[in-house]
């Protein structure tokens, strides 16, 4: 049996008749989960690993994809070094653009 220092307690919850427990904010946060997101628990060796799963819409995954997900490490590099543009107007923006 694993014994755990209980310094790495987050604390405990109380299962409840229907099978159904409160997480505290504190596990909350360790598991980076939100209202709506599932649970999801996985046994081996006798021990329950938990971990919070955010679904990601059908209409939203491209924006999760590995290329465009570079891309917005990329974008995000680019402004923190101030290579960025300001465009007074649209008809500006497009002929910066070879429009």
């Amino acid at each position: 049996m694993h014994t755990a220092d209980m310094s790495d307690l987050l604390g405990k919850a109380t299962l409840r008749a229907k099978g159904q427990i409160t997480l505290s904010a504190r596990i909350r946060e360790a598991l980076h989960a939100r209202e709506g997101d599932d649970v999801e628990f996985r046994e081996e060796d006798g021990v329950v690993y938990v971990r919070a799963v955010r679904t990601i819409a059908a209409d939203q995954a491209w924006f999760w994809s590995p290329e465009w997900q570079a891309g917005e490490v990329e974008a995000s590099q680019e402004i923190a070094r101030g290579e960025t543009e300001k465009f007074d107007s649209t008809d500006e923006f497009l002929k910066s653009l070879g429009q």
